[in-house]
């Protein structure tokens, strides 16, 4: 690694999601160094930044031993012969390389104390098999007193939300810094109010993005567009079949994405138990109003009625149809000034100010 500059260890690149975005802006303004587990093809040009980057091919062909090939990976990381600048940890595995870096200060931007390990447990054993779920189960309690022992170690704890602030609180018996993910906020325009729903969300089951396809069946005069892509791809398709007012667009380039944000009418981005998501907060930049969540981060970026519309959870199907019909063009357009101005309030040099008082 470069001498006397700060270092980013992250647990994998593979997609252009919020937890890669952020990593991607430390890197460019702190000039720091990368080394990560993995980084795919589908994310954002790591090759493009100043400092080194190390990518560790860590990730496993082996569907359901990710984490535990990750976790191997950042224990057997072979340290540089000192590093007494700040470190910044980013995921779940990437803290088990805390152990290299005893001099060094140690920062944790924690996106959330791992779901698979606390709150979703069943959620992810009740999807396995007999055999799979022993697996699963000697995954954890192999993992999980690791990842506390290292988490233990940091010298501050920052997150993404007061809502992951809280179950940190609850699972792990820290205190956590609240410090909300960057958004390039003069990279999104707005180009029209069009006449297409998007949602830009990744196809994995807790984005409940089947719940939008089985709502726009029921609105034929609605146009609604899939973008980017993830495990439940092809059943998301099959579900929409025969609907020729839902189309799906795959992963899309950033200039295609900046250009279906720009123009459509509104996004839709309805997950369970969001950290934060940061869909929402590039809609808004784009001054696109967000159909959403009534729970989770959602509440700490989209004002109701002002900015977006909440969904509610208990009937989230026909509320979603009742608050698509409800956000005529009029009404977006009438949202687009509070939008921008919003947004703002999580632009990335506001970011990086508050990170810097951290290091």
């Amino acid at each position: 690694m470069s001498q006397n500059t700060p270092l980013i260890i992250h647990d994998l690149c593979q997609i252009k999601g919020g937890g890669e975005r952020l990593v991607y802006t430390l890197c460019q303004g702190l000039a720091a160094d990368l080394v990560t587990g993995h980084i795919g093809r589908n994310t954002f040009d790591f090759n493009q930044l100043d400092g080194e980057v190390v990518d560790l091919q860590a990730l496993s062909r082996i569907h359901g031993i990710k984490t535990w090939a990750l976790a191997r990976a950042f224990k057997q990381l072979t340290p540089p012969k000192s590093n007494n600048n700040p470190i910044i940890y980013s995921g779940v595995a990437s803290p088990l390389a805390v152990q290299h870096y005893p001099q060094a200060r140690k920062v944790f931007y924690c996106h959330t104390p791992p779901r698979f390990v606390y709150d979703k447990q069943s959620h992810f054993a009740n999807e396995l098999g007999p055999i799979k779920r022993l697996a699963f189960k000697a995954l954890i309690n192999w993992f999980k007193p690791q990842y506390e022992a290292a988490v233990e170690q940091m010298d501050v704890v920052l997150t993404n939300s007061e809502f992951v602030r809280k179950r940190i609180q609850k699972h792990l018996g820290l205190p956590a810094e609240v410090v909300y993910p960057p958004c390039d906020t003069a990279h999104f325009r707005w180009h029209e109010a069009g006449d297409y729903y998007l949602s830009l969300a990744r196809h994995d089951e807790l984005k409940r993005i089947d719940q939008i396809i089985e709502a726009f069946k029921l609105m034929p005069d609605k146009k609604l567009v899939v973008a980017s892509g993830g495990e439940q791809t092809s059943q998301l398709k099959k579900a929409a079949a025969g609907h020729d007012n839902i189309h799906f667009t795959g992963w899309l380039s950033e200039a295609d994405y900046l250009s279906l944000l720009g123009g459509c009418l509104a996004t839709i981005y309805i997950p369970l138990d969001e950290d934060f998501g940061m869909t929402p907060v590039e809609s808004m930049s784009a001054g696109k109003p967000v159909i959403c969540s009534d729970h989770g981060g959602m509440l700490e970026s989209v004002l109701n009625q002002e900015t977006g519309l909440y969904v509610s959870n208990n009937s989230l199907v026909n509320d979603l149809i009742s608050q698509v019909n409800t956000l005529t063009q009029q009404r977006a357009m009438s949202m687009r000034s509070a939008c921008e101005h919003r947004a703002k309030d999580f632009d990335t040099a506001l970011f990086m100010q508050n990170i810097k008082e951290f290091l």
